[in-house]
């Protein structure tokens, strides 16, 4: 018989040898759906009750084998817990039949075959893919909050060893084909997409009787089973480092290693019955929910541009200029030549611009040396980047991004350097953390092309950018930053102007919280360890220690704001006495929270139970952990409700990805239902009585709650630009005052603006 639909199809050849070729073409991938499984188990079943079949070769027509399960029938709530089990059941013994069916079934694995897809595969007796290091083979259902539910949790351990079958579902691990032969998840390889159809036929009608090894009872499991010795102390070891690395904070990892201490000890078809409970477990769970929605959904939106304004092309950038080739400017060069792009690194001095190519030089060779890229490409990819020191060349640029010192008059006149020859119709960005780009963009002759742009350091290593849109920036300049941010291979979110904006402003809370803490006797350990605890990826007092004390310090003097927040002149306050009485100044001169040895690892200033009398008492640690997560949830909703970000999925984004914030909470405004929102502001309230104003809820999260509405159902409207002008006006008139000239928001209608451009040299 044949068959095809838009799914697959199936034909038989004259050796009695069938062939179902999967092509999704309602889909951009392959997917390990309910519509695939419906037609797949249906075919497979006709193959096996057909006589005339000797057996069957399952591959692919696309390029992937199989990208995984389709997470959309994932994403929705999951209100019936046993209709969902016995679905999973029901797929179960659908691939027992392939399994059972007493005909062999081969996967010819021409592409990337992941999560579901490779359960596909290991439903199959035999296994060849071609060997392409460029085909991934794995299990990264681990980082959606999940694990393989479509018998591969139960199944690896019988072709790879209970360890290698551990380490390989909790660490997400992808093979090259290569390694998943030396694994056991492949049986050959060939070296062409031609040879692997063939190679599948030879091997079924040579091996009529296929038999898998969870059916076999001669079959041992590598490196023993469950209760020897090797065995007993993978169990225990696992349990010991699940717990040390995950605080119970991801509960798909403790499952899995149920599932395979639970599934081993019985027979095959009990086993399936095991990893479909937990499965469905963990699907209900608001961890999984949060991974799926943000990790999968959201981040990959964002990665693929979503948030370009309509109707524009792609914005082309072959040449790009840096200015300034620091830290940022080197990292931002790099990431550029990288995806292709003629790069100008223009510093004030050939010796800074040298230096600057330098960075990229190092990052190159270690590529090479690790077998990365070729000699050749890296050689290639150097020459992209021209130093220099010349203002002119920028001509010809496509684009133009700023990375000198944080400070306003140095940015003014290098944007109006730049202007004098750069095409008055490129886009001009600068890469600032904190100040407004309305502000910056008062020196350029072009304010509509003008825009921020964020990077984070390490650039060539931070995923996220924030791109910043100023009062006058216009669309065109928006859909241009974001193709640009897409091209490098970085995700952007799009935000409102402020001070801080976004993820600068946010971060800031989980440090000086902090600080506040230690201030009031929490000992510094504790503060570090519980931030860890919850999940985050650094303490408050060493992320500090990273950025610099004298970088914090700076920017509070630097703010013309008459009237700062108390917590933020407090948080400064703390920063200056190290500062100025005890010389410490961050990680970069050694001497911080931390100390940093020439040799050793850091290890906290003893001096800081002096400082700060420790008294443990005083707070517990789920109130410390609280207070961290809370205080910057609680400013990343104030930023929603502000109009700085536009939308939920944005603060959970930028959060995630800007500065660590626990993915598993689904990220920092997510983490409000993840708590409860009645629950969180109880909380924030109590806090507030507590430690102070700076945990006071909005009216309209109190409003939100009594509707019983989510999180992400938050409709306020974003900001228009006359809100946004007004707020920046007040930025404005405090740094006119800040130099001193007497301003007020009605000044403004008047001469004020230009006496402050004279006095900057605008």
């Amino acid at each position: 018989m044949s068959f095809k639909n838009k799914i697959l199809s199936y034909e038989v050849d004259a050796d009695g040898v069938g062939l179902i070729t999967i092509n999704m073409e309602d889909h951009p991938a392959n997917l390990f759906s309910p519509d695939f499984m419906e037609t797949f188990f249906d075919i497979t079943a006709q193959a096996v009750a057909d006589a005339n079949v000797k057996g069957v070769v399952v591959t692919s027509s696309r390029r992937m084998f199989m990208a995984g399960a389709d997470l959309k029938m994932l994403e929705k709530p999951i209100e019936d817990a046993d209709a969902f089990y016995q679905n999973a059941l029901k797929m179960h013994r659908n691939m027992r039949d392939i399994e059972t069916g007493g005909k062999p079934f081969v996967a010819a694995i021409n592409g990337h075959a992941l999560g579901g897809g490779l359960e596909v595969c290991l439903a199959c007796h035999h296994r060849i893919a071609v060997d392409d290091k460029k085909i991934k083979i794995g299990f990264p259902e681990i980082k959606v909050g999940l694990f393989p539910g479509g018998g591969g949790t139960i199944k690896a351990p019988y072709l790879m060893g209970i360890q290698p079958a551990m380490m390989a579902i909790l660490q997400g691990t992808s093979f090259t084909p290569a390694k998943a032969k030396s694994a056991g998840l492949v049986h050959d390889l060939v070296t062409s997409q031609e040879e692997l159809v063939p190679a599948a036929k030879k091997w079924i009608l040579e091996t009529p009787n296929a038999v898998q090894p969870w059916d076999d009872r001669k079959h041992k499991i590598p490196g023993g089973g469950l209760f020897t010795p090797n065995g007993v102390q993978t169990m225990v070891g696992g349990i010991g480092n699940v717990r040390k690395l995950t605080h119970g904070n991801y509960p798909s990892a403790g499952a899995i290693l149920s599932v395979i201490h639970d599934s081993i000890q019985v027979k095959f078809d009990r086993a399936t019955e095991i990893e479909a409970r937990y499965f469905t477990k963990m699907v209900m769970s608001k961890e999984a929910k949060n991974m799926i929605r943000t990790g999968f959904f959201a981040i990959q939106d964002a990665s693929k541009g979503k948030a370009k304004p309509a109707g524009y092309d792609k914005y082309e950038i072959k040449k790009v200029g840096i200015l300034g080739a620091g830290m940022m400017g080197a990292g931002i060069a790099y990431v550029s030549a990288m995806s292709g792009m003629d790069v100008v690194l223009k510093d004030v001095t050939m010796e800074g611009a040298e230096k600057g190519k330098s960075y990229s030089t190092a990052l190159l060779k270690k590529r090479v040396s690790r077998g990365k890229m070729t000699q050749e490409k890296a050689d290639v990819t150097l020459a992209r980047i021209h130093a220099t020191d010349d203002p002119n060349a920028v001509k010809g640029c496509d684009m133009v991004i700023e990375a000198v010192f944080e400070n306003p008059e140095l940015k003014a006149k290098v944007t109006a350097q730049t202007e004098a020859v750069l095409e008055a119709d490129k886009v001009y960005a600068s890469n600032t953390s904190t100040i407004p780009i309305t502000l910056l963009a008062k020196a350029s002759e072009r304010p509509e092309n003008f825009i921020g742009i964020h990077f984070f350091s390490p650039v060539d290593k931070m995923p996220l950018v924030e791109i910043i849109v100023g009062e006058k920036t216009n669309d065109r300049a928006i859909a241009a930053a974001i193709d640009y941010v897409v091209s490098i291979r970085k995700t952007p979110i799009v935000v409102n102007d402020s001070r801080g904006f976004f993820t600068s402003r946010t971060f800031g809370t989980y440090c000086s919280e902090g600080i506040f803490m230690l201030e009031e006797g929490v000992p510094a350990a504790m503060i570090e360890n519980v931030a860890k605890t919850k999940g985050m990826p650094v303490g408050p007092l060493a992320v500090t220690d990273e950025v610099s004390l004298t970088l914090g310090k700076l920017v509070y003097e630097s703010d013309p704001t008459p009237d700062k927040h108390p917590a933020l002149t407090r948080s400064y306050n703390i920063s200056k006495m190290l500062i100025d009485d005890h010389g410490r100044h961050g990680k970069k001169n050694g001497k911080g929270f931390y100390d940093y040895p020439e040799k050793g690892k850091k290890r906290l200033w003893p001096e800081l139970k002096n400082l700060f009398k420790s008294d443990v008492d005083t707070l517990d640690k789920e109130t410390v952990g609280k207070r961290l997560l809370h205080r910057m949830a609680l400013e990343t909703f104030r930023c929603l409700d502000e109009g700085v970000l536009t939308s939920s999925k944005d603060g959970d984004i930028g959060s995630i990805m800007g500065f660590g914030f626990p993915i598993y909470t689904g990220g920092a405004l997510s983490y409000i239902d993840y708590v409860g929102i009645d629950t969180f502001i109880s909380e924030c309230d109590d806090f507030t009585k507590r430690f102070g104003d700076r945990f006071s809820v909005p009216d309209s999260l109190r409003s939100y709650a009594k509707e019983g509405k989510s999180i992400h159902e938050y409709g306020k409207k974003a900001l228009g630009k006359s809100e946004i002008k007004a707020m920046l006006e007040v930025d404005l008139v405090a740094y006119a005052n800040s130099i001193g000239i007497s301003a007020s928001v009605d000044d403004l209608k008047k001469d004020t603006l230009e006496k402050v451009y004279a006095k900057l040299g605008y």
